[in-house]
């Protein structure tokens, strides 16, 4: 089994990254093989909606680092995407990455969707505020989005209270991210 990470957040030792990272080492000792990217090392431009993904042999023309995760994706069984919410929102860096996946993983264009076996898909969400139900209509979009796209979505995770201090001295979320990162592997 391989699991990879993206984590969309420009703070490479943030919040988003730890947590992201915390799963990715629990289905590491579940003997699952991991990978995690981070946006911040990575060259991604926009989908310039040219529709190049329609013609040809039907991958993104854009020669960027999105190649390189189009091939992770590819050979991986689970992704998990790390975002802070921004503005009641993902990232502007988790954006542009899925705006990319249309050229693989729209249902009405990519003649592979249907033979394709679904992915599955963890969805990380940080936040400042403490309410968990703030933005769940956002979030409850983005899994549906998600579904549409042909992904298992094995789970939205929103991690609230973030003002409050670093993920990584919250003894809570060291065992909630440990457990759920094996479960993954189990699954």
């Amino acid at each position: 089994m391989k699991v990879i990470g993206f984590i969309a957040s420009p703070r490479k030792e943030g919040n988003t990254a730890w947590i992201v990272n915390k799963i990715l080492e629990a289905a590491k000792e579940q003997g699952a093989e991991t990978q995690s990217w981070y946006t911040s090392d990575l060259d991604i431009k926009p989908c310039q909606s040219c529709y190049g993904c329609r013609q040809g042999d039907l991958r993104c023309c854009i020669n960027d680092d999105m190649q390189k995760l189009y091939d992770a994706l590819e050979h991986a069984d689970t992704l998990v995407l790390g975002s802070p919410t921004y503005m009641g929102q993902m990232s502007g860096q988790a954006k542009i990455f899925i705006d990319r996946l249309f050229s693989e993983y729209h249902p009405r264009f990519s003649p592979q969707f249907k033979e394709r076996a679904a992915k599955k898909l963890v969805l990380v969400f940080t936040q400042c505020n403490p309410d968990s139900a703030l933005f769940q209509p956002y979030y409850d979009y983005t899994k549906s989005m998600f579904q549409l796209l042909g992904f298992d979505v094995k789970g939205v995770h929103v991690i609230t209270g973030m003002r409050n201090g670093p993920a990584r001295e919250r003894e809570d979320l060291h065992t909630a991210m440990k457990n759920f990162g094996a479960s993954l592997v189990s699954d």
